[in-house]
């Protein structure tokens, strides 16, 4: 499986196993227009009053993978979470976070809650 492939599929797992856990799904790989400086999210999903922003990454190992969200990408996808916001008004209110789940190439799952 390409790293591309390899990728979505771990969106897709982060999915169910944040729907597992009592969320909902309210958008996947949502990116804002060219331009704008801000970045694609992978996950937006919610649960009781909260608006998380999820990043989704696999590496040969959590702790490799744990360090790849650099600050930049960070800050990019913050940006993306504003636009979002400021599009879709019903989430004002929102409790904003921005998670991460990891993976590693043994598919071993890790969920960081408040991540940055």
């Amino acid at each position: 499986m390409n790293s591309y492939r390899s990728g979505h599929f771990a969106e897709f797992i982060a999915l169910i196993f944040l729907r597992l856990h009592g969320y909902k799904k309210v958008a996947t790989n949502y990116v804002t227009g060219k331009g704008t400086g801000a970045g694609e999210i992978d996950l937006i999903v919610s649960k009781n009053n909260a608006l998380v922003f999820v990043e989704v990454k696999k590496r040969q190992d959590i702790n490799i993978a744990a360090y790849s969200i650099l600050p930049k990408q960070q800050q990019r996808i913050r940006r993306a979470a504003e636009s979002f916001i400021a599009t879709h008004k019903i989430y004002q209110n929102s409790d904003i976070r921005f998670d991460v789940i990891l993976f590693s190439n043994t598919w071993k799952i890790k969920h960081l809650k408040n991540a940055f």
